[in-house]
């Protein structure tokens, strides 16, 4: 081996503790990760901007839009995970959104119904984007372990940031060029080299399953099993109510961006570039964070504390919008709380699903993560927007959201001690006699 590869490997073991086996996965994952959400950033600011353009007002109807059709798509996805073998219900449902964006290419390029077809793909891109990311964390927290994803999960989270960071670069220099319509093109190749790693994956996984492991087989259950194992569990009851809160923070600070942009900047270009330069930032402090800070934080405070960090985010801005609720305010809420989120409180929360049963990670996870989380979107909309039918200006909002993060933040702290008291549990209950 030469120096430099030598020099190579020893930096990569310092980034990312791991055996070389566990290492190979790791790697093709944050591929799978990079391909994913570059293909996501693509489509986001044309999202942001079609939610706009269809009204401010309307937003809340959006977000009840995409809980209904969740409610439709989770008992199909529940079938497909109890039917099929892990890789192939993966490729399945990546298959179709390709299919889908290919749909919206013909309807887009042709011009037809342009305001209804932009509502409708602000609901895809909606359910898309918690889809088929809820399916990459459930592959991630079944295919490793509790401890081996407080080493990994920072490193892997930075392959999804790091296509984070792609995507909107891909939307500002491809957008004139090529035209927005044909981007969705090139988020479906993004999604195509997603379903490619997960067949490098489990190629690497294949000798595990040889050797007894689980992870080849189907889940098997029924399709609403993951309902079922939410209501049994206080602490999947405890993780439903963290990701609800999730969803209040960032629905909050979402609708008060949508209003003070509609009102401040009206040309829908201007407006695309902005919503790519907020993404373009928080992706470039998140990449810097996972590969650098993510995994010995979680190493050294747990799950717990590293979750708790979004809270404390949200409540620092909602302090500073009540006092001054103006644009440049709403968007440094919007960088700080994203940042949080995707390069610490993320990977902490998968970390809370990885000492769970095989079915409670892909049924009772994608439950919470994706009707659970866009339902409460749609509950949280309507509750902005009453607010606001009531006369409370966005700092009183910003006021009546604080005791909420608040209580968030406790939250995360008592499902970190859970978790480690559960991972302990399963450590011991593993060990040979």
């Amino acid at each position: 081996m030469s120096s430099f590869s030598t020099a190579l490997a020893g930096r990569l073991q310092r980034l990312m503790p791991a055996t070389p086996a566990e290492r190979g996965a790791a790697l093709w994952s944050f591929a799978y990760f990079f391909s994913l959400l570059a293909g996501y950033y693509v489509l986001r600011p044309l999202r942001d901007q079609m939610g706009i353009a269809g009204g401010t007002k309307n937003l809340p109807w959006l977000f009840t839009a995409t809980f209904a059709v969740l409610l439709i798509a989770q008992p199909i996805y529940g079938a497909l995970v109890a039917r099929l073998p892990r890789a192939r219900f993966i490729s399945v449902v990546y298959h179709f959104f390709v299919f889908n964006l290919i749909v919206f290419w013909l309807l887009l390029s042709f011009d037809v119904e342009k305001l209804v077809v932009a509502r409708v793909f602000f609901v895809w891109v909606s359910v898309f984007n918690l889809f088929a990311i809820a399916v990459f964390w459930s592959f991630m927290a079944d295919l490793f372990t509790a401890e081996q994803g407080k080493r990994l999960f920072g490193f892997i989270g930075a392959g999804g940031t790091a296509g984070a960071l792609l995507g909107p670069v891909v939307t500002i220099w491809l957008s004139a060029p090529l035209g927005t319509v044909n981007l969705l093109i090139v988020a479906a190749v993004f999604l195509e080299l997603a379903v490619l790693c997960v067949h490098r994956i489990e190629r690497i996984a294949e000798p595990q399953a040889q050797q007894g492991q689980p992870q080849q087989q189907r889940v098997g259950g029924n399709a609403l099993a993951g309902l079922i194992e939410l209501i049994r569990s206080p602490y999947l009851l405890g993780v439903a109510i963290w990701v609800s809160l999730l969803s209040f923070g960032a629905t909050i600070a979402y609708l008060a961006q949508a209003n003070i942009v509609s009102a401040t900047i009206h040309d829908p270009a201007e407006q695309t570039r902005l919503f790519a330069g907020i993404d373009l930032a928080v992706n470039l402090l998140g990449l810097a964070t996972q590969v650098f800070v993510t995994a010995s934080l979680l190493k050294r405070f747990g799950a717990g504390i590293a979750a708790a960090a979004l809270p404390v985010a949200y409540i620092a801005g909602f302090i500073a919008l009540s006092i001054a609720p103006v644009l440049p305010v709403i968007l440094a809420l919007q960088v700080a709380q994203r940042w949080m989120n995707f390069a610490v409180a993320n990977p902490a929360r998968q970390i809370f699903f990885t000492v769970v049963g095989r079915e409670e990670k892909y049924k009772a996870k994608n439950m919470i993560d994706v009707v659970v989380y866009r339902g409460s979107d749609a509950l949280y909309a309507w509750v902005y927007q009453n607010l606001q039918a009531l006369g409370l200006k966005l700092g009183a909002v910003a006021l009546c959201a604080l005791p909420v993060a608040v209580a968030w933040a406790v939250l995360s702290t008592v499902l970190g001690r859970t978790q480690e008291r559960l991972a302990a549990k399963t450590q011991e209950q593993e060990a040979p006699e």
